[in-house]
């Protein structure tokens, strides 16, 4: 049968179309010789392999046949109405760059005629002519500055023409040129342009000399070239329907699930000697690469148990999603501890383990706890820290009367530590917390604990905390017993959101071995985890640990005022390490984000409903507007608030999803998400940060929290991927920093 290779560029198709071009393919990669496909030679094409083939009476695919051993391979690049198509077919050229060996899909200046046994192998190298006396460039230093047009032909394999106006260009006119030019090339002027060496770059693409193999067939050595890394950017093999279909009809996942990055390619299919972090900016493609590392450990090792988690359930949800649009014959775990993928939060995995482990809990909750009971079925509301300080904390100095410091408090220091008593509690280090406490205080404190855990033995609850950090006792000493644990491999998406007590239930699920822990996270989103350093759990990354820097959802435009939101300010990563966000690059160039202050909610409003009825006028899908808000009450709002304007708005809530209509929602629900169009909505001094929430904190812990407040933003902004629009009224939040001209 034969093969479908497919380009990114379908999605651009409109719906119809796209259903279309599928029903045409699927024929296709079934039989070739189907006469309804009226598949077509062009005649004085600059390749013989390229075909046409009826997609219906207006429109033609555009295909390249290129024959592999008995197996036909059709390379499908688009569908055009009739006559583009026949003219696009005439001047493409599918050939084999001939520095690095990589299939590319480029444009021949004159159509000239050839026969199958002629088909292009590869286009020779371009010559470039030395000026015979040096002339001195009448341009300011550009991107590009220190590199020549020589090097990125010779070294790189970048197209000629290409190279000579990259190396001229100024920031502008290189975003232009990066956008049109061949993927790969453009990934690897990016990557010079804020200096990163021609070696790392090569590495990154994985390209190296090209020497052809003189014994294969042109096609076979195109279809060698088809499989180069970087190749794999623009040519994707469909292996059946399903995945056909996918990627035809998918969005923006389904491109990125099938193109990868060489390096994104290398994280998800690499051989690691233990656990690994792989860190990066929003839009960097982290979740991507942990679905792909996931369905790469599981075809490898069918038998295998893979456990792929996070913090929030709307995220968990969407990576269920995810894997099957992947691949549809993904096969999930039933339960937890059998073959498969099994997807969940980490609070819903320690549910699972408390569940499945019986009367045999009570040992667990009496080492952690220092009360012997299975009676553990129901979660306590942090609400019973209010009224647990207010039964035993009446010795306590004022700013630590609040549940925010005994939160973290319990999970960072005494649940970490397995502290039973007073004694415990008043011997434990308590680095990093901020909030010195003396013997005497440390007394005050412990009694509002012990309050704690009494209101909740009365209630028959443990807290999702200590639901964790039991569950991780239980399958330590069930491990210690057996030899056995719950799963072969980890994968964590978002870890800088997890605590304490998440780490030690994740270290538990998997033995130390190869390939255990797969750690993604960007410690510029932390919007609800605690700082923790994975070593203080057993958790060894030193020395297998990575950044991603590209950024493939966000425009340049965006991503640099996303990032101008952090600056001055430090980060701290799961090694303890500094986390810079200086260095992330965009792939995508776009309008500059605007800036839009009103005098006052209504005014506001007004702007809103001008803004979001624009953006509807200009076509699109609805749902892929978001306005964004710091919480739900401002939420309700905005959409009743547009509503009174004549915009209809709905807002979106935890598991539910809108079709059809422009979707309001919280930052914090924003997470994981993506919009063409986003607006940030209400941003003013009242609203963020929250000041009733830095209110109740101490003042050693306000730092912490002003750090998630100001990462809440970056990660409302990075939500973009092609317009943002940022409003207030009144005066700006300071969070904001200097406000530019608009």
């Amino acid at each position: 049968m034969p093969t479908i290779i497919l380009k990114p560029d379908t999605k651009k198709m409109e719906p119809a179309l796209r259903t279309k071009a599928y029903a045409f393919l699927e024929k296709l990669g079934k039989d070739d010789t189907t006469a309804g496909l009226h598949i077509e030679k062009m005649h004085n094409a600059a390749d013989a392999r390229a075909r046409t083939g009826r997609v219906d009476l207006a429109n033609r695919a555009v295909i390249f046949k290129v024959k592999g051993g008995d197996d036909a391979h059709y390379v499908y690049i688009g569908t055009w109405l009739h006559d583009e198509a026949i003219e696009v077919a005439r001047t493409r050229i599918l050939t084999i760059n001939p520095v690095n060996g990589v299939a590319e899909l480029v444009i021949a200046s004159t159509p000239t005629g050839s026969d199958p046994g002629k088909a292009p192998r590869h286009l020779a190298p371009p010559a470039i002519a030395e000026p015979s006396e040096p002339v001195a460039p009448d341009i300011q230093p550009g991107p590009l500055e220190g590199h020549n047009v020589q090097e990125l032909v010779e070294s790189l394999g970048i197209e000629l023409s290409l190279a000579t106006d990259a190396v001229a260009a100024n920031d502008t006119e290189l975003n232009a040129l990066i956008d049109a030019a061949v993927k790969w090339q453009g990934l690897a002027l990016l990557d010079l342009a804020v200096g990163t060496p021609i070696h790392e770059v090569k590495a990154k693409l994985g390209l190296g000399e090209y020497t052809p193999d003189t014994a294969a067939t042109a096609d076979d050595e195109l279809l060698r070239a088809l499989k180069h890394p970087a190749a794999q950017m623009e040519f994707a093999f469909i292996e059946d329907n399903d995945e056909l279909r996918q990627v035809i009809e998918g969005g923006d996942f389904g491109a990125w699930r099938t193109f990868l990055h060489p390096e994104q390619r290398k994280y998800a299919t690499k051989h690691f000697n233990g656990a690994f972090r792989l860190s990066g900016g929003a839009g960097t493609g982290k979740t991507v690469v942990v679905l792909h590392r996931a369905h790469h450990l599981t075809t490898s090792e069918p038998k295998s148990r893979t456990i792929i988690t996070t913090f929030t359930t709307n995220l968990a949800d969407a990576l269920r999603t995810d894997i099957l649009r992947l691949d549809p014959a993904t096969p999930l775990a039933p339960t937890l501890g059998t073959s498969g993928v099994w997807i969940s939060t980490v609070d819903a995995v320690a549910s699972a383990v408390l569940k499945d482990a019986g009367a045999t809990i009570a040992d667990s909750v009496e080492r952690i706890l220092g009360v012997r009971t299975t009676d553990i079925g129901s979660r306590s509301s942090g609400e019973l820290w209010t009224e647990a300080i207010d039964i035993a904390g009446r010795e306590l100095p004022q700013d630590l009367k609040n549940k925010a410091f005994f939160e973290g408090e319990y999970v960072a220091i005494v649940l970490a530590n397995g502290i039973t008593d007073k004694d415990g509690y008043f011997s434990v280090r308590r680095a990093g917390r901020g909030v010195a406490l003396d013997r005497g205080k440390r007394g005050h404190v412990w009694a509002v604990i012990e309050a704690y855990r009494r209101i909740a033995r009365m209630n028959a609850s443990i807290d999702y905390h200590e639901a964790n950090v039991i569950a991780a006792d239980h399958l330590r000493a069930a491990s210690a017993a057996t030899g056995q644990f719950q799963a072969d491999h980890v994968l964590i998406d978002e870890g800088q959101d997890l605590t304490a007590a998440h780490w030690l239930l994740l270290r538990a699920l998997v033995g130390e071995s190869a390939n255990d822990l797969f750690i993604a996270e960007d410690s510029h989103q932390r919007i609800y985890g605690q700082r923790v350093a994975l070593s203080k759990f057993g958790i060894k990354i030193v020395g297998r640990s990575q950044r991603l820097t590209l950024n493939y959802r966000t425009t340049a435009q965006n991503l640099a005022y996303a990032i101008g939101l952090l600056s001055g300010i430090h980060f701290v990563d799961l090694e303890e390490g500094q986390e810079k966000a200086s260095d992330y690059r965009s792939a995508r160039s776009g309008p500059e984000p605007k800036l839009r202050p009103y005098s006052s909610l209504a005014e506001e409003l007004d702007g809103a409903a001008t803004i979001v009825s624009g953006w509807l006028e200009t076509g699109g899908e609805p749902e892929s507007i978001g306005i964004l808000v710091r919480d739900r009450g401002q939420r309700d709002r905005v959409v009743s608030g547009l509503a009174e304007r004549g915009v209809t708005v709905r807002a979106l809530d935890s598991g539910k999803s809108t079709t059809g209509y422009p979707q309001a929602l919280t930052m914090h629900r924003a997470k994981g998400m993506e919009f063409a169009r986003v607006l940030l909505f209400g941003l003013g001094d009242k609203t963020l940060p929250n000041i009733h929430l830095l209110k109740q904190l101490a003042e050693a812990e306000r730092p912490d929290a002003l750090l998630r407040e100001r990462s809440l933003l970056y990660v409302a902004a990075t939500r973009a991927r092609d317009e943002l629009v940022v409003s207030w009224s009144g005066e700006p939040s300071a969070l904001l920093g200097t406000t530019p001209a608009h």
